[in-house]
């Protein structure tokens, strides 16, 4: 496909993505979501100021989101690993249905639509905001999370979910450990290798998914565009530790309201651009 922005107006470009990418990774330390909440609005628009068609722009920027997503999860896994905040018997619980969802989302992908995707991303982000921003200390669906297979089907969902929306599922497994009497930092933690099980399988997915699509612009590997990551991984890595840094020094109510604003804001953007 033709792109017909200028020299000028691709720097412009290549900086707003650098910018996105220290947002992003910061993100991702403080709420464990992986930045993808960021990058994917942020990915969209950069889209439609280069005249990409709507009919792959949302894909493109889901896929791009989840391949960046990919370190930076990594990172801010380990992060918090060290800090021994991560509930790893819960990690564990969850390597075989998270990637199944994954996988069942990429095929999905394929044939929905780039308004149906918006649409997904903006009604769970307004949801997770409204529980967190409304949160009182007594709703709760119980005092753990509950086995299998219950949770072997929350975490498929968590998967499939997260996959339509290019996160890395911090926004969802947040709002589950939480419901469950979890610790916000520990579901925060959790949720970065929640993301480390999405956003791998989840890139892979979006590849195939979009592999010979005549309409991707160029530098573009199925769903996923090579510039984007490029610019936006160097960026998201290194300013992660920051983000763990300040999540630890965080109470718990300061991380859900700030979680829960940031999501309203993302999700009134996308409810906007269906119109």
């Amino acid at each position: 496909m033709e792109i017909t922005a200028t020299s000028s107006e691709l720097i412009e470009l290549g900086i707003a993505l650098l910018l996105a990418g220290c947002l992003s990774g910061l993100l991702a330390g403080i709420f464990g979501i992986g930045g993808g909440a960021v990058i994917v609005p942020v990915m969209y628009q950069a889209l439609l100021f280069l005249g990409v068609d709507d009919s792959v722009r949302m894909h493109i920027a889901v896929g791009t989101s989840l391949a960046i997503i990919v370190p930076t999860s990594l990172r801010s896994f380990f992060a918090h690993k060290r800090r021994g905040a991560v509930d790893m018997a819960l990690f564990r619980s969850l390597m075989v249905p998270v990637p199944i969802g994954v996988i069942v989302a990429s095929i999905v992908a394929a044939s929905i639509s780039g308004a149906a995707l918006r649409g997904i991303f903006a009604a769970i982000a307004l949801a997770v905001a409204l529980k967190l921003i409304l949160h009182r200390p007594g709703w709760q669906l119980g005092t753990d999370i509950p086995g299998n297979p219950s949770r072997s089907i929350i975490g498929g969902l968590i998967g499939f979910f997260s996959t339509l929306m290019g996160i890395g599922g911090g926004i969802i497994n947040n709002t589950y450990m939480t419901l469950y009497g979890r610790p916000i930092h520990q579901a925060v933690a959790t949720s970065a290798g929640v993301g480390v099980l999405i956003s791998i399988p989840g890139m892979l997915g979006y590849i195939g998914a979009g592999w010979g699509n005549p309409l991707l612009p160029p530098f573009s590997v199925g769903f996923v565009n090579l510039v984007g990551v490029l610019i936006v991984i160097p960026a998201s890595v290194l300013i992660a530790p920051l983000g763990v840094r300040i999540a630890h020094a965080l109470t718990r109510r300061q991380l859900e309201l700030g979680f829960g604003v940031f999501l309203l804001v993302v999700s009134a953007r996308f409810a906007l651009s269906l119109f």
